[in-house]
């Protein structure tokens, strides 16, 4: 599904963001990438939608290398893959129906499709009975089931959850993590990039922890200790 070989990702000024990366993420897996503050997930994340290049390196998705994408084609790449970030970035005038469709239409999607395909998307994150609602009238955790669902609609096989719970209390971060346990076991595969230690002890999936933009551990069943 996703394969990384030597990816390196250097800034101005001689700043690394990510050095000699090699990775390989089955289909269907569920894989958290860890780390303190600028070790490099944030990099990863940009480069695997093509926010970024990298410097040096493949990037493979899918079968699809996308080490140097045009530009024409970066859309095509993010309707096959999911983003869910910490920062909701729902519309604040548009319901909970049109934040979701928002995503769809912005893709051409018919509107006999959306109205076919929004509901579902808000079935699997349990909000049929509030998508008439604002962001305003929702908590937290039920703002990013928004996003989540939002980041389904074009049914991708990858999902990047970067910091998802990072404004959540542990009840609803907890209902979302569970939450992308249900949507890994549809068999759609998860990155969750986070810091939360508690969070990833808890799912016993495989973990790979970034440090100074290197890999150092890369366990399939691991423990992560901040």
């Amino acid at each position: 599904m996703v394969k990384l070989e030597n990816l390196s990702k250097i800034y101005q000024q001689d700043i690394v963001g990510l050095r000699n990366i090699n990775l390989h993420i089955k289909p269907r897996e569920f894989v958290s990438i860890v780390g303190q503050s600028g070790t490099g997930k944030s990099t990863l994340i940009k480069l695997l939608i093509a926010e970024e290049r990298p410097t040096e390196g493949r990037i493979t998705i899918g079968g699809w290398d996308i080490t140097n994408i045009k530009r024409s084609q970066i859309p095509a790449l993010r309707r096959q893959i999911g983003v869910v970030f910490q920062d909701f970035k729902l519309l604040p005038q548009k319901t909970v129906f049109e934040n979701v469709a928002f995503a769809a239409q912005v893709c051409g999607e018919s509107n006999r499709k959306i109205k076919r395909i929004v509901p579902s998307a808000l079935r699997i994150v349990d909000l049929e009975d509030k998508a008439d609602r604002y962001p305003r009238h929702l908590s937290g955790g039920e703002q990013q089931r928004v996003v989540i669902a939002r980041s389904l609609i074009h049914r991708p096989k990858l999902l990047l959850a970067d910091e998802p719970t990072g404004n959540l209390d542990s009840f609803n971060a907890q209902e979302i993590v569970d939450m992308l346990l249900r949507i890994n076991d549809f068999g759609t595969t998860i990155i969750l990039v986070t810091h939360n230690s508690e969070i990833v002890n808890s799912l016993k999936k495989r973990v790979i922890t970034l440090d100074n933009g290197e890999i150092i551990s890369d366990k399939k069943c691991g423990k992560y200790t901040l």
